[in-house]
């Protein structure tokens, strides 16, 4: 159970990390860059890939089955 919390957590701040990235880099398309150009230009940014890594754990931490001796409240 511990694990799984600890998984969650690390997931949610990645998730909130990358997510933070990625809008802080809208500030691309006022300077001219279209849409395909910006999803091309954060496609290759470490720091913007952990943004839909960190939520793929979360959900992976919450939706997986947990021990049999686990109890649940």
């Amino acid at each position: 159970m511990i694990i799984r919390i600890i998984v969650f957590l690390l997931g949610f701040g990645f998730s909130v990390i990358g997510f933070a990235f990625i809008i802080s880099y809208l500030n691309l398309i006022p300077l001219g860059y279209n849409f395909l150009e910006y999803v091309n230009f954060i496609s290759r940014k470490p720091e913007c890939l952990i943004g839909p890594l960190g939520l793929l754990t979360t959900f992976l931490a919450v939706y997986t089955k947990g021990d049999k001796n686990e109890l649940y409240i």
